[in-house]
């Protein structure tokens, strides 16, 4: 049994690397699609480009390996089936169980490294590339410019844009002041103007529009000289709109950018302030009981002189203590949450590395009853599973995000369904052998 083992591991190996891939390949082809315009034009080294899409690969495979799995068993199996291989297997005295116990062995050390990957190398990579992005998306013309303020970055210009289109680098009513030479200046007005990098990237080239140039001159006794366009060109310096790494400590880590310790904690600490947020709520509570039982006094036993100005008291004090009833109450809620998303961040960590363990077995086992092995079948196969779970799993996240299920339900629902649908599958492939073997 050792020898068909290490024949049916030398046979997944191939598929799982071309499912694993091409899942990447997905996923990269839609990243490029999505930030291919941050990334074209904007002089950046090819290292930065490399580097962002590498630490985008660290999401990707994590996602990819279950696929791979999956692909991987459907294919091998099926085509063992499809070769009778299957049917040599359990004359010689195997049963399917010992063909999917190696792969099962396999699938369970490769959950526990992408484990590892998620926990450790994931959260860090997710946090860089989040920070180089940002970086990446900031290296724009009018990055610099706040809408209606003076920009001074520019040695001897002032500039001013009333209305700025971040997306299209359009700027609108214009004036800059120029006072790079001694003793002369001026003001350009444009209705618009157009923002773009030289070739080179040295220079920013301002395309004004319908605009007007006053020069004034010292030397030339005070001259004054208006000049009217319908284009102008002005070129400034740009080396304060080059690319600029942010020191990564700066930026504060999301969910998806935490190792489960630094999460655990997290849950710890909103769990704590959820307990003293409670306490506040039920002492508002019964302050609120108790001025109701004893501290309000009948209004018909009032002298109508008094009442009013009583009522009026008694009004003021019980909306001063629904607030002091509503803002614990809406705090606690808050704590809860945010322990939530958490907690769900945490179990997603667990689950998805489980998928390749349930892959291994619901690919195996249906690979066998199929004995259909070729990629096109299994990779179809494969997309009906994959899309199944992330169903699963997205809808999961967003019920236990409101607090609607338990983390716990929302992350593994996807993998013990399947799972058990794996064990029906491998029940009926046994079920099948015994037959075989009995008739």
């Amino acid at each position: 049994m050792r020898i068909l083992s290490r024949y049916v591991l030398r046979l997944l190996l191939p598929p799982f690397l071309l499912g694993a891939a091409t899942v990447v390949f997905l996923f990269l082809l839609q990243f490029l699609m999505k930030y291919i315009d941050q990334l074209v034009g904007k002089g950046l080294t090819t290292w930065i480009i490399v580097q962002l899409i590498t630490l985008n690969l660290a999401w990707m495979v994590v996602l990819a390996v279950p696929m791979g799995v999956l692909v991987a068993t459907l294919m091998v199996y099926g085509n063992l089936g499809a070769t009778h291989e299957l049917t040599a297997v359990k004359a010689a005295g195997g049963s399917p169980w010992h063909l999917l116990r190696a792969p099962f062995v396999i699938s369970i050390l490769l959950a526990l490294a992408l484990f590892w990957f998620n926990d450790r190398v994931l959260p860090d990579a997710n946090h860089r590339a989040k920070v180089l992005l940002y970086d990446i998306q900031r290296k724009k013309p009018t990055f610099a410019l706040t809408p209606g303020q003076f920009y001074q970055g520019i040695e001897g210009y002032s500039i001013l844009a009333r209305r700025i289109d971040s997306v299209t680098n359009w700027l609108y009513g214009v004036t800059i002041y120029e006072n790079r030479v001694p003793g002369q200046s001026a003001v350009l007005s444009a209705d618009s103007a157009l923002a773009q990098f030289t070739g080179d990237f040295r220079y920013i080239v301002l395309q004004l529009y319908n605009g007007e140039i006053h020069q004034y001159h010292r030397s030339a006794s005070h001259r004054i000289r208006k000049i009217v366009f319908s284009q102008h060109k002005v070129y400034l310096d740009a080396s304060g709109f080059l690319f600029s790494q942010t020191d990564e400590e700066r930026f504060v880590r999301g969910d998806r950018e935490l190792s489960i310790a630094a999460m655990e904690q997290i849950v710890q600490a909103a769990m704590e302030e959820h307990r003293k947020a409670m306490q506040k709520f039920r002492a508002a509570v019964d302050q609120h009981l108790n001025y109701l039982l004893l501290g309000v006094p009948p209004p018909d036993t009032l002298d109508s002189g008094v009442r009013k100005p009583i009522v009026q008291q008694i009004d003021r004090d019980l909306n001063q203590l629904q607030l002091q009833i509503l803002s614990p109450a809406s705090q606690a809620h808050a704590a809860v949450l945010r322990a939530n998303r958490y907690r769900v961040e945490i179990q997603k960590k667990y689950a998805i590395p489980a998928a390749c363990i349930v892959f291994a077995l619901i690919g195996g086992s249906l690979g066998m009853l199929t004995r259909r092995g070729n990629f096109g079948i299994s990779a179809a196969i494969s997309l009906g599973f994959y899309i199944l779970y992330w169903a699963l799993l997205i809808g999961g996240e967003k019920l236990a995000d409101r607090g609607i299920i338990p983390p716990w339900i929302g992350m593994w629902s996807a993998n013990i369904l399947i799972g058990i649908g794996g064990i029906a599958v491998l029940w009926r492939v046994m079920n099948e052998h015994w037959k075989f073997r009995s008739g």
